[in-house]
């Protein structure tokens, strides 16, 4: 259950596509990736595999952009800054190999729900500014009787949502995540309770052209 709402709707349910976006040169050689952003890998289309939505809401940033229109080709998106993935300070663009003799990567490695890298963003933090972004989401929908909505956003972003919003419970480095691909979610106002119940249980796949 997502909890107590606070809202004076009326029941009602909405569907939500959480799609992370294509894989960007920086993941490709697996760099550390937050607010600074990368070239998507591929230019080729991907094909949805959803109907349109209602409301397509993307994370600011370039990658996430680019992935909407290839997704939902001439739809109008909404950007929202709060969407981004963790900001990992100076560690951003680094890879593992080249922080594994850093101590103070090392802790954070052990203890990334409670430290932060430096200049960056803790999980805190994160998860403050995602729980913000959600509840404003799921509000406005439901206000406004809107029944799907996809949102492209990021790995860490989708894990933290699936992690702590739906009633399927893993841990939060066992949900797969693919790029171009994501799941969805059920969400029911029922009695002033919003409830989250995810669709599938494996995340579903871009297929491009061809």
């Amino acid at each position: 259950m997502c909890g107590r709402s606070g809202m004076e709707f009326m029941d009602g349910s909405l569907v939500i596509t959480l799609f992370r976006h294509g894989m960007t040169e920086a993941n490709r050689r697996k760099a550390y990736l937050g607010w600074s952003d990368s070239p998507l890998v591929s230019a080729k289309a991907i094909v949805p595999i959803v109907p349109p939505c209602d409301i397509i809401v993307t994370s600011d940033l370039g990658r996430c952009i680019e992935t909407s229109k290839q997704l939902f080709p001439d739809e109008p998106l909404v950007l929202m800054s709060d969407l981004r993935e963790l900001n990992f300070g100076e560690w951003e663009g680094c890879t593992y190999e080249q922080l594994k003799n850093h101590q103070p990567y090392r802790k954070w490695l052990n203890h990334w729900q409670t430290l932060s890298p430096p200049n960056g963003e803790s999980y805190s933090e994160f998860s403050q500014r995602l729980d913000h972004a959600w509840d404003s989401l799921v509000a406005e929908a439901l206000r406004k009787a809107i029944s799907t909505m996809a949102i492209v956003t990021h790995g860490g972003v989708i894990r933290h949502i699936l992690h702590t919003k739906v009633k399927n419970k893993k841990a939060f480095w066992d949900w797969k995540i693919p790029y171009s691909g994501g799941y969805q979610i059920d969400v029911k106002l029922k009695g002033g309770e919003i409830i989250c119940t995810l669709l599938q249980e494996e995340p579903i796949t871009e297929r491009e052209n061809g």
